[in-house]
C-alpha cells in the first residue's frame, strides 16, 4: 500500500460504513458528480404524446430558444408511467435531424434522380393514380353474375401510428373506393 493511502476511502468500504449499502446515493458521489447538474435543469418541459405507434406514450419535450433539446418519458402518463421505447427517446431526431426532408421528392419512372414537387401536385398525381388503378383493377361481378363492386388493383397497409380515429376514416374512405384489401401493421 502507497503511504497516505486511507482504506476507508476505497468505495466499497464507504458503501458500507455509511448509511447507503445499495451504494445509490452517498456512495455513489464523487466531487466530479456533486457538481453536475441535469441538461434540463431550468427548463419547462411541455407535454406531448409519442407519435412512433399508436400505443400513444407520454413525452416530456424540453424546448430552449425554439429548439428541441431533451425529450423524456413523462411519470404522469397512465400509459407509460416515465417510460419510452428507443424509438420514442430518439424522436426528436424527427425534428431535427440534419437528413430530414422538409419537400415532397418524387422520382419518375426509370429516372436516377429525385425531383422536388409542390405538395398540390404530388396529391394531384396520388389522387389521379388511385382513380386510374382502381378503374384498371374494377371488379363489376363475378363469374356467376353475382355483385362485387370491388377493386383488387389496390391494397393499404397502415402504419401503427395511426390512431383508432385516423384508422376509421382511412378504413371508411377505401371501402367507399371499393378496396377490399386493407390492414393495419398494428394487427400484424
Amino acid at each position: 500500500m502507497s503511504p497516505g493511502f486511507d482504506p476507508r476511502s476505497l468505495p466499497l468500504i464507504r458503501q458500507l460504513r455509511e448509511p447507503d449499502p445499495t451504494a445509490r446515493g452517498a456512495a455513489a458521489r464523487s466531487r466530479r458528480s456533486e457538481r453536475l447538474r441535469p441538461r434540463t435543469e431550468g427548463v419547462e418541459p411541455v407535454k406531448s404524446i409519442c407519435p412512433f405507434c399508436a400505443v400513444g406514450c407520454g413525452q416530456r419535450v424540453y424546448v430552449e430558444d425554439g429548439r428541441v433539446t431533451q425529450i423524456e418519458g413523462d411519470p404522469d402518463s397512465p400509459i407509460s408511467r416515465g417510460r419510452l421505447c428507443p424509438k420514442g427517446a430518439a424522436s426528436r431526431t424527427m425534428i431535427q435531424s440534419p437528413s430530414r426532408e422538409y419537400a415532397v421528392k418524387y422520382r419518375p419512372p426509370h429516372g436516377s434522380e429525385w425531383q422536388e414537387l409542390g405538395l398540390d401536385e404530388a396529391m394531384d398525381m396520388i389522387a389521379d393514380r388511385v382513380l386510374a388503378s382502381r378503374a384498371a383493377g374494377w371488379q363489376q361481378e363475378d363469374e356467376e353474375g353475382g355483385t362485387l363492386n370491388r377493386t383488387m388493383g389496390i391494397g393499404s397497409l397502415g402504419g401503427a401510428t395511426l390512431d383508432n380515429e385516423e384508422n376509421y376514416l382511412i378504413k371508411k374512405l377505401f371501402s367507399a373506393l371499393g378496396i377490399v384489401q386493407i390492414e393495419n401493421q398494428a394487427r400484424i
